[in-house]
């Protein structure tokens, strides 16, 4: 069944696990690499064609994250983030949003504190079990594969924009 989401304005992911499969890959000359899924992006742009914004927020510093926002055209950023409700909150300030107009997509512990106040709150497949237990969405794919088009497809239909949004791929 799906519920009511038409309040939900802005989307906030967490990377590592969430847009990532977690894995962390580092090359002989001190570069990280991650491995992004095309079908979370074509969903992320779904979403801001729709009218959403998204934004990220994570744990870590990675010039490969601020590529892949830049490619999507996510302006809402904060990397190193050591506690999360701090840029959470500057963002709701920044776009004028409640909590509850808001959908965050986490997959550890430290999610848990923006995952207990938004209006819907999502996980993947692979989360830890803690957080599974407390949110409204659960993806059937893991964090880097997939997961996130998953959400993004089930807000979009939830808010009654699927049609609207994917009418062009249908002509």
């Amino acid at each position: 069944m799906i519920q009511d989401l038409s309040q939900i304005r802005l989307l906030l992911l967490d990377v590592d696990g969430v847009l990532t499969d977690g894995r962390i890959v580092y090359d002989d000359q001190g570069g990280e690499q991650k491995a992004f899924d095309v079908k979370d992006g074509h969903g992320l742009k779904l979403l801001q064609r729709a009218g959403f914004e998204v934004g990220i927020i994570t744990g870590r510093q990675s010039s490969v994250v601020a590529r892949r926002a830049d490619e999507l055209g996510i302006r809402l950023v904060c990397q190193g983030a050591k506690d999360k409700r701090i840029p959470f909150r500057e963002f709701l300030t920044q776009l004028a949003l409640e909590p509850h107009q808001v959908a965050y997509v986490g997959d550890d512990l430290v999610d848990l504190p923006i995952l207990l106040k938004v209006g819907f709150s999502a996980t993947v497949a692979d989360a830890v079990d803690e957080v599974k237990q407390c949110v409204d969405f659960v993806t059937q794919r893991p964090g880097g594969r997939g997961a996130v088009r998953e959400i993004c497809d089930h807000l979009l239909r939830a808010s009654g924009q699927w049609d609207a949004v994917t009418a062009r791929y249908f002509d």
